[in-house]
């Protein structure tokens, strides 16, 4: 009798890593997680749910299949060192680029990004870094800890320096951290208008692109470790990423699922659509 193969990756992304020209991997960490974990049953969550989804997008009028995209599966972390943890993303991500391919990195919380960032960064000194979020994350610290997922974008800015980050959809954050945004990045509160300028000052420019998924209203996505009241819709994400084909995207990431904050299971299916169009925005 043959066994029946297990749905271990994403819908439509079974192409080779050999073949590949974008490369998708999990990164199921939450060990910064301030509020509520759970980040780390993400990217398995998604896989299995991607199979209630099309592979085609009516809103790109761009199909996966049409395309070289690998699931490479997740990385495999120890237990308790995150610093151990940003060194493997780090890492897998340059190595990714190394071979000439675009890594789409799933979360895990969001400072799984910084390791990514890093290392787009060390192969693209001029990228520029779009950040869609409910959340500034522009501390200098959280509790006395520099790594933490509410301090992401400000590591990032250690080392891009002004003028390097768009933010978008903001709306919560210390008032420290809105002021200090004002002489720093490009910090556009409670939506995405102004995304058209950003795309058009940017033009060629190799950009990475990180959306925190609780940057949607929580009526629509609730199943996140820190919901946040006065988010967009799911149109104006949909909206978003159209722009992003625009751009010379060389990386991304899709972070803060926790899947199991929504029983109904729509969050999950919602983070599935986002990765569609969102990878579909990376082709050439």
């Amino acid at each position: 009798m043959t066994k029946p193969e297990l749905l271990t990756t994403f819908i439509g992304l079974d192409k080779s890593y050999e073949d590949a020209d974008i490369v998708v991997f999990g990164s199921p960490f939450d060990g910064t997680t301030s509020f509520r974990p759970g980040t780390r049953f993400a990217s398995q969550a998604m896989r299995v749910d991607s199979y209630g989804l099309e592979t085609y997008s009516p809103y790109l009028d761009r199909d996966l299949e049409d395309y070289n995209i690998c699931d490479a599966g997740d990385l495999e972390f120890p237990v308790g060192n995150t610093q151990k943890v940003l060194n493997i993303i780090e890492e897998y991500s340059n190595e990714v680029i190394k071979d000439g391919k675009k890594p789409m990195m799933i979360g895990g919380e969001h400072l799984v990004s910084l390791a990514a960032i890093k290392a787009v960064y060390q192969n693209y000194n001029d990228m520029i870094l779009l950040h869609f979020d409910a959340h500034t994350d522009l501390r200098e610290e959280f509790m006395g800890d520099k790594l933490s997922h509410a301090t992401v974008i400000r590591g990032a800015w250690e080392f891009l320096g002004d003028n390097r980050i768009y933010q978008f959809g903001i709306r919560s954050g210390l008032k420290e951290e809105f002021e200090w945004a004002k002489s720093h990045t490009s910090l556009r509160k409670f939506d995405c208008q102004g995304l058209d300028k950003a795309v058009a000052e940017i033009g060629d420019r190799p950009v990475y692109i990180t959306i925190d998924l609780d940057i949607l209203d929580p009526s629509i996505f609730p199943g996140t470790g820190t919901p946040e009241a006065g988010g967009i819709t799911f149109k104006e994400l949909m909206d978003a990423i159209k722009e992003f084909t625009k751009l010379n995207i060389v990386a991304a990431d899709l972070v803060e699922l926790s899947p199991h904050y929504d029983h109904s299971g729509v969050s999950t299916a919602v983070a599935c659509k986002v990765l569609r169009e969102l990878i579909l925005s990376m082709v050439v």
